[in-house]
């Protein structure tokens, strides 16, 4: 019997969407799925349209909660999974028709506990144009530590929650902040502590849908949220961890360039004390950074223009800044 593998889909609001993502999931190659779909108390009709999925295949559990923001929407469907595995999916989103097959394979001949697959964005319209792939993709190992400095320096490995394959123990005693945005980043530290090896796998099997309305398509001051997860984890870091302290310091400085820019484009709003909190963080890591080899180019590119005043840094290189998933 091959092993259940749990599909984790929170749904609020994507009535436009959801059909292409549940038309994905339950037209995988691999078939031996359970699929927790939690309606977050949506207002559009799409908890109607979940029901309407879970009449026409078996495999579909619908959960209607009160809205309690994406967090909440997945920990209720931790909380009753039965799969072996887990894999996440949003609500407006695809997966490639063998996603599920290929990274469940890598798993087994890695003997991974997280298998990483690639992403493709599309147009908010569109449908993505998957590439012609092989069989068997290549993978890249990495054990817990090397995955984790990998994660922060943002090295080829994110912290997404989705386009991966999750042995589902590791989530044992391991839930998502609700209330928080950036609640994969909050739970990347103690999720990969229970992890032995982590797989990299060179094939797409994910579809990103890029929307105006999403978290990365718009300011929001609650964007600021990946400020007090990354300045968390690098008080953790001093304590308890000292190895990873640079490459959090490195992706906290991402963090403050990324909500300095961004912030600023938004004109519609007096952003004044976030700012400043960011220019602080900013000169106060660059040093360290711009001295760290396995920082990414983009940062030091960053250190360099911030030396050339903040003004420059926000009026010159950011004003065509754009953020990815």
């Amino acid at each position: 019997m091959d092993p259940l593998i749990s599909v984790i889909v929170p749904v609020y609001n994507v009535k436009d969407y959801l059909d292409e993502c549940l038309e994905s999931i339950v037209g995988q190659s691999y078939t031996h799925l359970e699929i927790l779909v939690v309606d977050d108390g949506s207002t559009d009709g799409s908890g109607d349209l979940c029901d309407q999925w879970a009449k026409r295949d078996q495999r579909i559990r619908v959960i209607h909660q009160p809205n309690g923001g994406l967090s909440a929407a997945r920990n209720a469907a931790l909380d009753v999974m039965s799969g072996e595995m887990v894999t996440m999916v949003d609500s407006d989103d695809v997966l490639h028709p063998s996603a599920i097959k290929v990274m469940m394979e890598a798993m087994g001949k890695n003997q991974a506990n997280i298998v990483v697959g690639d992403y493709i964005p599309f147009d908010e319209k569109g449908k993505p144009s998957w590439p012609k792939q092989g069989e068997i993709p290549v993978a890249s190992r990495s054990p817990q530590h090397r995955a984790l400095l990998r994660i922060f320096y943002q090295q080829g490995l994110t912290h997404s929650a989705w386009g991966r394959l999750y042995e589902a123990s590791l989530f044992e005693g391991i839930r998502y902040p609700v209330g928080q945005n950036y609640e994969d980043l909050a739970i990347i530290y103690p999720l990969m502590l229970k992890c032995g090896r982590v797989a990299k796998i060179n094939y797409t099997v994910y579809g990103y849908r890029q929307r105006q309305s999403s978290i990365l398509g718009a300011f929001s001051p609650k964007r600021a949220d990946v400020l007090d997860i990354c300045e968390d984890l690098e008080r953790t870091m001093e304590q308890r961890d000292a190895r990873y302290l640079p490459a959090v310091r490195s992706r906290l400085l991402s963090a403050y360039f990324n909500i300095l820019l961004l912030s600023n484009q938004d004109k519609t709003n007096d952003h004044q004390q976030l700012q400043d909190r960011c220019w602080k963080g900013i000169k106060r890591l660059r040093w360290g950074c711009l001295m760290d080899k396995n920082v990414r180019r983009k940062n030091k590119k960053g250190i360099l223009a911030s030396l050339l005043g903040r003004n420059f840094l926000c009026n010159v290189v950011g004003r065509n800044y754009q953020p990815k998933p």
